[in-house]
């Protein structure tokens, strides 16, 4: 596993972001395991986790840009990320859309830098439906910008449907848009991760049960 992998993992187990337990998804699954990327609410926090969005940016090698946060979580998530850009040296412009359009001042839906002819890096810290990134990649490509990736910070590699598919829902969105998906770690990190620490080694079994039953195929 490389290193910002295991530490963005530490970091969550920290800010209690991530929780071991029973908890009811949205979709009505009982999950071994939560993230809450809203837990990453310190200046320390954000920090250190933008720190690791970049190291998972970097290796991946995509091209961008611009960075874009989807309203809400991914409002704050760009932003730090674009100050750990600047600390490295790289001036990144940001931008993000409102949930509801603005009808006085400046109006609209998109607040901060343009996106015409920019290469826009969506900056999320999930995909579970691929909704809202879709939403997102739609006013992208309206503001004349194109959709260079979309990075997240877990990728819970859960198929969709599992009756139908085993297809996740980031690979239906990186297979429909033509764009890579970026996570700083996985499921399948998560799994390492347990088992390399003797402290989590009995949170396996379950995450194990959890993903032969909804995991997707990759």
């Amino acid at each position: 596993m490389t290193d910002h992998r295991s530490r963005f993992l530490q970091l969550a187990l920290r800010a209690q972001a991530l929780r071991f337990g029973e908890f009811t998804l949205k979709s009505g699954r009982v999950s071994p395991y939560f993230f809450n990327a809203g837990l990453f609410n310190s200046g320390v926090l954000m920090a250190d986790l933008a720190r690791s969005y970049a190291d998972a940016i970097e290796e991946a090698g995509v091209g961008f840009d611009l960075l874009f946060g989807p309203a809400y979580k991914g409002i704050p998530l760009a932003t730090a990320l674009a100050c750990e850009y600047a600390r490295r040296g790289r001036d990144l412009p940001v931008a993000f859309n409102r949930k509801e359009a603005k009808d006085h001042g400046e109006g609209g839906t998109l607040i901060g830098a343009p996106l015409a002819g920019r290469r826009v890096l969506v900056v999320d810290d999930v995909i579970t439906a691929g909704t809202a990134i879709r939403e997102a990649l739609q006013i992208i490509g309206q503001a004349g910008g194109t959709a260079a990736g979309i990075v997240i910070a877990l990728d819970r590699q859960e198929a969709v449907d599992p009756a139908t598919s085993r297809r996740s829902a980031a690979q239906s969105v990186a297979d429909l848009h033509a764009i890579p998906v970026i996570a700083v770690a996985t499921l399948g990190d998560l799994l390492d991760f347990t088992g390399d620490d003797s402290t989590l080694a009995a949170q396996r079994e379950a995450l194990l049960a959890y993903r032969d039953a909804y995991g997707s195929e990759a």
